[in-house]
């Protein structure tokens, strides 16, 4: 609704982006769990096989609006080919099977956006020019707050993301739509 209504949106979660909470508010699924085409492909050969959409997939081919502006969590290896190795953990790879690499499609897709993986990259963020911002700072889940400071890549904190999104999706003058989970 909010997309259609010309405001921005976007979602932060400590957990995958693909997770139930964050997923749901951009995809519509049969199974929560269909995060990522090899979640499907694992659960459901037919739906695999009609090439029902995953989670993932949907944030790139959201009908609404101009998608998501923000979107800032965990769940790097669903949107990763399963032959690409993670940027941070080289011994992790992503585990899509359509060899689709959606942080690529996403930056691709948005004129004036950013993929960023890691805490450097989300400090250089400049939330005046960025109009489309993905951030999945961790294969899965997030780190822990206790953690963090343990992690190789660093990542931000929930009010960091928080207080990001909110001036990216600030410059949209009709207002804006923030769901935040950690």
């Amino acid at each position: 609704y909010a997309e259609e209504a010309g405001k921005s949106t976007g979602i932060i979660s400590t957990a995958r982006l693909t997770h139930a909470t964050p997923g749901a508010c951009y995809a519509h699924t049969a199974d929560r769990d269909w995060e990522s085409d090899a979640d499907i492909f694992a659960r459901s050969k037919d739906a695999y096989e009609a090439k029902f959409p995953d989670i993932a997939r949907q944030m790139l081919e959201m009908k609404y609006g101009d998608g998501l502006e923000v979107a800032l969590g965990g769940g790097r290896s669903k949107y990763l080919p399963k032959e690409t190795v993670d940027p941070e953990y080289p011994n992790r790879k992503g585990e899509r099977l359509d060899n689709r690499d959606l942080t690529k499609e996403w930056t691709a897709k948005y004129k004036d956006s950013a993929y960023i993986w890691n805490q450097q990259q989300f400090d250089a963020i400049d939330t005046k020019k960025t109009k489309h911002l993905l951030g999945l700072f961790e294969p899965s889940y997030m780190k822990y707050e206790q953690d963090r400071s343990k992690d190789a890549g660093g990542e931000p904190s929930l009010a960091d993301m928080t207080s990001k999104a909110i001036d990216v999706l600030a410059n949209n003058k009709k207002g804006y739509f923030l769901m935040v989970e950690g």
